[in-house]
């Protein structure tokens, strides 16, 4: 089985990106592994998805046990990989390293940039002594916060990432990849997520020389989402329109049924989510 930097390297050759998908409940653990499964089968190709668990869903999914379930599914011959995403503070990037996980993101958007560089210079050195191949991504520009659905874009969001900034951040830091701020914003927007800056993008890929991650991949449309791939996105998250999906199909389930069951109301938040993971994951390798 390839890496997870193995795998970057392989779906960037292939204008492709790789499905990353924030999960709270083991119901969308399940979900997104269903979806993993139909769309290999489906294609053909050899893709991954990577598992993300921001804090939040660190403290509520457990990280000991998330990273023994990712453990047991790649032990199944699945390219599934782990994520420590937006986490705040080094010792918790440590803490994420030293349990197991495959990847882990420094998030600094709210500092300083001096402060950004410094802490995620500490992830990195950390990352790298940790015996393993550990890659570290940090986030650089603001593009708000909160898997939620937004009245409208939230102040300060948008300001773009140039080219300049992310050559000389990644330089100082040594990070593996980097998400910066290109259109794109965290959660969903009523009236219509902004567009993707696409030709930013490809001059962020040209200068940075690492792989860009878009995060904020809900709402997003089809055609930005692969004009982005195409000149340098190389992983994508997707959150918000998993939780969306999954609050949903739930709410419908309980109002159909008076079972207390859990295994019989939530089979319908389980489908939903599978369906949506297996429409990203085909529009990111572009298989229709």
């Amino acid at each position: 089985m390839k890496t997870l930097r193995e795998y970057i390297t392989w779906a960037e050759q292939e204008k492709i990106a790789i499905g990353h998908f924030n999960v709270a409940t083991l119901e969308m653990v399940h979900a997104v592994i269903d979806a993993l499964k139909i769309v290999r089968e489906k294609t053909g190709k050899d893709i991954p998805v990577v598992l993300g668990v921001a804090e939040g869903e660190q403290d509520w999914m457990g990280i000991h046990e998330m990273s023994a379930l990712v453990e047991e599914y790649r032990s199944q011959g699945l390219p599934v990989f782990l994520n420590a995403d937006h986490t705040f503070t080094v010792e918790r990037v440590q803490h994420a390293i030293d349990v197991g996980f495959d990847m882990v993101i420094f998030d600094g958007a709210k500092i300083s940039y001096e402060d950004n560089v410094e802490k995620t210079k500490q992830v990195v050195a950390y990352a790298r002594a940790c015996g393993r191949e550990i890659l570290v991504e940090a986030e650089l520009g603001y593009i708000g916060s909160g898997s939620d659905i937004k009245d409208s874009i939230p102040d300060g969001a948008g300001m773009m990432t140039s080219p300049e900034e992310s050559k000389q951040f990644v330089e100082q830091t040594g990070v593996d990849l980097l998400a910066p701020s290109v259109g794109n914003i965290h959660g969903m927007v009523k009236g219509g997520n902004p567009h993707i800056d696409a030709e930013l993008v490809k001059q962020i890929r040209e200068t940075a020389g690492v792989p860009l991650v878009l995060h904020g991949g809900s709402g997003i449309s089809d055609a930005d989402i692969t004009a982005g791939i195409k000149f340098g996105i190389g992983m994508i998250h997707v959150s918000t329109e998993l939780r969306l999906a999954y609050r949903t199909a739930l709410e419908e389930s309980l109002s159909e049924t008076t079972d207390l069951a859990p295994y019989k109301y939530l089979p319908k938040a389980h489908d939903a989510v599978r369906d949506v993971v297996v429409s990203k994951l085909e529009l990111f390798i572009h298989y229709k």
